[in-house]
């Protein structure tokens, strides 16, 4: 490709191949994006229980990841801090939840896009 908009020489549409290995790279791209983000919050959910509940780290680690796939916390909540902590980490695990989501399907949805305009003009 020789870094023109289009991926191709100026004035070409791309070809089905070159659009293939766009969204590939893209998707590839998208996905280490959003497991970065996920593991990121994954440690900050992990580390918030481990010192605010007190919990040991695998179940840091359980309640964690549940309420970052949307299940919610496994273990009560002892004390205040820790139930301020759960209440603002579910807030932000759902803002985390749009994201990668959006990250994942938006290569999906550009690809889409440009095979309607390939499709069209050949």
């Amino acid at each position: 490709m020789d870094g023109s908009p289009a991926g191709g020489s100026k004035g070409r549409l791309p070809t089905q191949q070159a659009l293939r290995a766009r969204l590939v790279s893209n998707l590839r791209a998208n996905a280490l994006v959003a497991l970065a983000l996920l593991m990121i919050s994954l440690v900050i959910g992990m580390a918030g229980y481990h010192w605010l509940a007190p919990m040991a780290w695998t179940d840091a680690f359980v309640n964690a990841a549940m309420l970052l796939g949307g299940m919610g916390p496994v273990d009560p909540l002892g004390n205040d801090a820790v139930k301020l902590f759960a209440g603002a980490y579910a807030l932000y695990c759902g803002v985390v939840f749009i994201a990668t989501a959006g990250l994942v399907i938006a290569p999906i949805g550009t690809h889409v896009l440009h095979r309607f305009h390939l499709d069209r003009n050949q």
